[in-house]
């Protein structure tokens, strides 16, 4: 059972409907579900194969890294793939540690703001390189997933972790999106960009990779450590100024990126020979398996896009009015996919994107003739806060909001949707940690 608060939740049949697809999106998706479905091996042959692909490890040894929300977990059903004893060692950082691993160590680092957890495993994946003279006989398995832009942090000289902190922060305030976030990231990190895969040459380097980025650009999925950078430090440059951050932020960083504008520090990989990388899982999957099961109830699923991106409040609305138009019509389920950016007020309430869209959702959807639900929840568990994963509401919420004497427009205005539906009630979708990341899930189902 994924949702954990479903019986405060399904206070109708259609809520209840709704949960039982949500479950169906995010399981697919989870870590062992994604490894068992793409990486196979013959203890016999001493053969991995990665989606179709194989490689033999008859000659050289087997080395684990890698970084992200889902990367402990991926290199736990790893393990149990390929068995221990085909491992010779591994580290991986993730959110939480504990994972069932004997040769991988699985550090448990800072996220979103990366931490000296962090910097330390970093380092002891490095350091395996020499320690074990790793060379071209050789395979590095890395495991990537959302989150590991954070879980990576490996600062350049000169830049410090409390500077890479300061700009993450002040990136995440203003409103830039991931993909704005990792360029400015990579070109600040010995390892982002391209950096990981190039230090393991000659060895050759397999990634998996769990996408949490619209599109599953892999050069912007945990900033692309395995893969080749088409940013520059000039682009880096011009989200800064675009933000207004070339003098809010730390000068290390901004002259770091100003002497690689120049030409005085080295750009990130523009091309890497010695990796395969493997796109594993995906948005995309976890819609479709809602489509799935929605088919398998009997319902009529519509998947609108797994790319959804803009601003948080003004998607609801729209999509709102498409839907009280009728352009979903013969429809019963409507999914989205993908990462809204929230424009967060001064002195913004508690919240998340996630239970913004919903919070936003009831006032927008109130011309929608049928009984409906709508659910915005992440994959991950945690919508910017720990303790959430988003929303669900139905045509009845909003004045069941009103009966209680709350002001839902002034709670949406003041970005305080985490304090409306603690006081609604039966509206918090609660997950804990789903070990998995592939961005939002949006549904909206009729009845």
């Amino acid at each position: 059972m994924i949702i954990k608060n479903r019986e405060e939740l399904i206070s109708s049949n259609l809520r209840a409907r709704a949960v039982e697809l949500i479950e169906a999106g995010i399981s697919r998706v989870l870590p062992a579900n994604l490894m068992r479905s793409t990486v196979k091996y013959s203890a016999a042959k001493k053969r991995l194969t990665v989606s179709g692909v194989r490689y033999n490890l008859a000659k050289g040894r087997v080395f684990v890294i890698g970084g992200g929300k889902a990367s402990g977990l991926m290199a736990e059903e790893l393990e149990r793939t390929i068995g221990p004893g085909t491992i010779t060692a591994g580290t991986v950082n993730s959110k939480t540690g504990g994972h069932n691993t004997e040769k991988v160590t699985i550090i448990e680092a800072g996220h979103p703001v990366p931490d000296e957890a962090g910097v330390r495993g970093v380092r002891a994946m490095l350091a395996m390189k020499a320690r074990y003279s790793i060379g071209k006989d050789d395979l590095v398995i890395c495991l990537i997933s959302g989150g590991g832009s954070s879980l990576l942090p490996c600062p350049v000289t000169g830049v410090t972790l409390e500077d890479k902190q300061s700009i993450t922060q002040l990136l995440l305030r203003c409103g830039a999106d991931i993909k704005e976030i990792n360029t400015v990231r990579k070109h600040l990190s010995l390892i982002k960009g391209g950096g990981l895969a190039a230090f393991c040459e000659p060895a050759r380097v397999v990634s998996l990779v769990i996408s949490d980025v619209v599109g599953d650009g892999l050069d912007a999925i945990a900033s692309g450590p395995t893969a080749a950078d088409p940013t520059t430090f000039a682009d880096a440059l011009k989200v800064l100024k675009k933000y207004g951050l070339t003098e809010k932020a730390p000068q290390n960083a901004v002259g770091f990126i100003n002497r690689g504008c120049e030409g005085a520090e080295a750009e990130t990989p523009k091309n890497l020979s010695n990796c395969d990388n493997y796109l594993i899982g995906n948005n995309r999957m976890a819609l479709e398996a809602i489509a799935e099961k929605a088919r398998d109830l009997g319902l009529k699923p519509c998947i609108v896009t797994s790319e959804m991106t803009g601003d948080t409040a003004g998607l609801a609305r729209s999509i709102a009015a498409d839907m009280i138009k009728g352009k979903y019509r013969g429809f019963d389920v409507v999914l989205l996919g993908g990462e809204t950016t929230p424009t967060l007020p001064k002195n913004a309430g508690k919240g998340g994107r996630n239970q913004h869209y919903a919070a936003v959702s009831m006032p927008a959807m109130q011309g929608f003739a049928c009984p409906w639900v709508v659910a915005s929840v992440g994959s991950d568990g945690s919508d910017y806060l720990p303790d959430a994963d988003g929303a669900m509401v139905d045509n009845r919420s909003l004045d069941a909001a009103k009966a209680a004497g709350l002001d839902v427009e002034d709670y949406i205005e003041r970005f305080d949707s985490n304090t409306l539906f603690t006081k609604m009630g039966r509206s918090l979708v609660i997950t804990g940690p789903t070990g998995t990341n592939v961005s939002d899930i949006v549904l909206y189902l009729q009845g």
